[in-house]
């Protein structure tokens, strides 16, 4: 029986409404703290979610030795020193991605951790839908023979017009890189966990759409926009991309091309690809998350829905229900949890979820992308 560990909640947005839902599904784990970036809206938190402690000073919970662990769930901005302080307080931590706002401090984040023997995540959880599991064993058995080519999107369309507004488009908060950095490290770092090829070289392309954009005057959470109405406008210029593609080699042999937008109408959270090897291929797509599409050459292809028992032992361990109740998004946070928590629980469990490591392969990979983008040319990484 797992002991009860004590956990808390960096950041009261969207993301971290969505820590907190899927951390209490767990059992053994309590929310013990919220922090938000203002009294008021920590007390919110709190009381719908039932936790003992708001506070808008992370301080308080670094100092309660009975918090094992942090979500660090911030703008961009803030994962660096929340995660650092945290570290350094003996916590460990499980932060959103991009992990920091560049490579060095991703890299002393890693160093860091290393020192202190901490347990760290970073929140890559779309790895974890039970179909994309399968993907990632049938590689691994040789069902798709060598990988030759993968290409695909993430796109979305929450950002498509001018008076849509959310802090990741002040890079200031976000970072350089808005769109790739949000959903463009998604797609690269799922590629290569599929696949088990590094991206070894970029081209790349962005654009901005809106050089500038009406900023409400007053805090918008993610994804919210489309239900404001009647707010007062400040005009924004905007630096950070609505728009970028990528072509890409995979490792020696393998090549594949991928577009990010948050200005795609209709595309509401189209996280989608397509890998294809000398035998076959396979496509999934988020917004249905269920359906594997297996191609062949010489036989009908394939839709396979989402079966545990049907799947290959390794991604069946990523599917909690039985053939036909689907598991989504809120499951593939909690897939990434429960392994977080594990580790906390037994030093000896293994290390099933993406680690600092991950985002710092990530942030070099954002760093070559902006260079490409900046250079117009091939990048090796």
């Amino acid at each position: 029986m797992m002991r009860k560990i004590k956990t808390a909640i960096v950041g009261t947005g969207f993301m971290g409404k969505v820590h907190a839902e899927n951390v209490r599904r767990l059992g053994n784990v309590e929310i013990a703290a919220v922090v938000g970036s203002r009294p008021e809206r920590a007390r919110e938190f709190a009381e719908k979610f039932t936790v003992p402690l708001a506070t808008a000073n992370l301080k308080d919970v670094l100092e309660d030795r009975e918090i094992e662990a942090v979500h660090i769930c911030t703008p961009n901005v803030d994962h660096f020193p929340m995660s650092m302080a945290a570290i350094e307080a003996g916590k460990a931590v499980l932060c959103e991605k991009p992990l920091t706002m560049d490579v060095a401090e991703a890299r002393q984040l890693v160093e860091a951790a290393k020192a202190k023997g901490a347990v760290n995540c970073v929140q890559h959880n779309l790895r974890y839908y039970p179909a994309v599991q399968q993907i990632r064993q049938m590689i691994a058995q040789g069902d798709l023979g060598d990988v030759l080519i993968a290409q695909g999107t993430y796109s979305q369309d929450w950002l498509l017009y001018d008076t849509d507004w959310n802090w990741r488009l002040d890079s200031k908060e976000n970072g350089k890189l808005r769109v790739m950095g949000d959903i463009g490290s998604h797609w690269m770092d799922m590629i290569q966990h599929l696949t088990g090829l590094s991206i070894s070289a970029v081209c790349a392309d962005l654009a901005t759409f809106y050089k500038e954009r009406k900023r409400p005057k007053g805090s918008v959470e993610t994804f919210s926009g489309k239900r404001s109405a009647g707010a007062d406008y400040e005009t924004f210029p905007v630096d950070t991309e609505d728009f970028g593609m990528v072509l890409l080699r995979l490792g020696d042999r393998a090549r594949g091309a991928f577009t990010v937008s948050q200005m795609s109408a209709g595309c509401k959270n189209r996280f989608a690809f397509e890998i294809f090897g000398t035998k076959a291929g396979v496509g999934w797509n988020q917004e249905q998350p269920d359906s594997l599409w297996i191609g062949h050459r010489n036989e009908p292809n394939q839709i396979i829905i989402k079966d545990g028992s049907l799947f290959y032992p390794a991604a069946a361990q990523f599917a909690d229900l039985p053939g036909g109740h689907s598991e989504g998004y809120d499951d593939s946070h909690k897939q990434v949890f429960k392994r977080f928590y594990a580790k906390i629980a037994d030093a000896n469990a293994p290390v099933d979820y993406p680690t600092f490591e991950d985002g710092l392969r990530g942030m070099i990979l954002l760093s070559k992308v902006a260079e490409s983008a900046a250079k117009q040319a091939w990048v090796k990484v």
